[in-house]
């Protein structure tokens, strides 16, 4: 019944039942060190009441207790008996083989292929986590609980040295494709884009959903420390505070790219980063992905631009002005203007608290970005950022 692998990694196998429950607790918690441990239960066939409740003491005399590798008959024990909130449960991971499977998408970090008619699969390149992949996948299914509408998730599975989601087909384009193939229903498919984000930030997400956004923001400021003040820090934390605590959901991608039309409506994909809170961080996206990011680019980043969002950047501009038109009722340009430079406020304060998100790439500018973002426009325009966080 018992395997001790390596230090608190511990194997279990064959039966668990009241006939040898005492001795699989005397065998486990001799096996078992301080601190918490980790049972492989691939080999285990099944576990009753007395069973569960060897891990439960378990839990309590040692610590937090993972089970892995648990097999679909063994987890749905855990599930009904409501252990998998006790314990830290995880499925086995599926095995599947994509050789021959057509590729309908790629980027930068997996490719997407079509399984059959009604599921595609996202393989994930080799250097992200699973446990990133595991939170999109439980982003998607508890989005989906509050009525918000994007694609249905199914298991997490692996291939070779590679993890992946399962998802349901979508049998249509991504938003940005639709607009640059029909350029007559431009009108229409930015009302629809406008609307579905209305939607999503007057949604009432239930507490404990997602993570704060301000909580995900707190947690940068510290990995600031190599380049800025701990006056600086302070600063960066009064001004996340100065932010409502809002329960609308926060995708932080919102751009046409990431956005598919089902049956005429809009289905929300790709949620590795969805957070709830104020509009305010939403908006900003989008204003990053559709008016700043296609001025200000260069050639190879519009490039990849067009390619993410799946319109030319003068579409992505034409596309971010109307947007903004119809979600703040503002028609005036200049009017329009002056709203993005408070926006570009917001945007520069993301900027600087990506820079300790772990990011390779923003930490290689970081020294740039603290002198240019936050010691010419953030400080300087303090109290204007604290109104516009203040507000929303």
């Amino acid at each position: 019944m018992i395997e001790k692998i390596s230090g608190n990694m511990i194997k279990i196998s064959g039966r668990i039942d009241s006939n040898n429950a005492k001795q699989f607790e005397d065998e486990l918690l001799a096996a078992a060190e301080s601190g918490d441990v980790t049972l492989d239960a691939g080999a285990l066939e099944y576990i009753s009441s007395a069973g569960l409740r060897v891990l439960l003491k378990l839990k309590k005399s040692r610590g937090n207790v993972t089970v892995i590798n648990v097999t679909p008959d063994i987890y749905d024990i855990f599930s009904v008996t409501g252990f998998d909130n006790i314990l830290d449960v995880k499925k086995t991971v599926r095995e599947i083989d994509v050789t021959g499977c057509e590729i309908i998408g790629q980027g930068g970090n997996g490719t997407v292929y079509r399984l059959d008619e009604d599921t595609i699969v996202k393989m994930y390149t080799p250097n992200v986590r699973l446990e990133q992949i595991e939170r999109e996948r439980e982003f998607a299914k508890t989005a989906l609980i509050n009525g918000v509408p994007c694609v249905i998730a199914y298991d997490v599975v692996k291939c070779g040295d590679r993890y992946g989601i399962v998802f349901e087909m979508l049998k249509s384009d991504t938003l940005g494709h639709a607009m640059s193939k029909n350029p007559d229903k431009f009108e229409e498919y930015v009302e629809k884009y406008v609307a579905l984000a209305k939607e999503l930030h007057s949604a009432d997400i239930k507490e404990g959903s997602f993570t704060n956004i301000k909580t995900v923001l707190h947690n940068r400021v510290p990995r600031l420390a190599k380049w800025c003040s701990e006056e600086e820090m302070q600063l960066l934390d009064s001004l996340i505070d100065e932010m409502p605590d809002g329960h609308s959901l926060i995708h932080g991608d919102f751009h046409p790219g990431n956005i598919m039309i089902q049956d005429g409506e809009l289905v929300l994909i790709d949620m590795p980063e969805v957070t709830m809170g104020p509009e305010i961080w939403d908006i900003t996206g989008i204003y990053r992905d559709l008016i700043s990011a296609p001025q200000v680019s260069t050639d190879e980043i519009k490039k990849m631009l067009e390619g993410s969002v799946g319109m030319s950047t003068e579409m992505m501009l034409k596309t971010g002005y109307r947007f903004f038109e119809l979600y703040t009722g503002i028609t005036d340009r200049e009017q329009l203007e002056k709203y993005f430079k408070g926006l570009g406020l917001v945007y520069a304060l993301n900027v600087v608290l990506v820079t300790g998100s772990g990011s390779p790439h923003a930490e290689e500018r970081a020294e740039a970005i603290m002198e240019n973002l936050l010691r010419k426009i953030i400080i300087p325009n303090e109290q204007a950022l604290r109104h516009l966080l203040g507000s929303h």
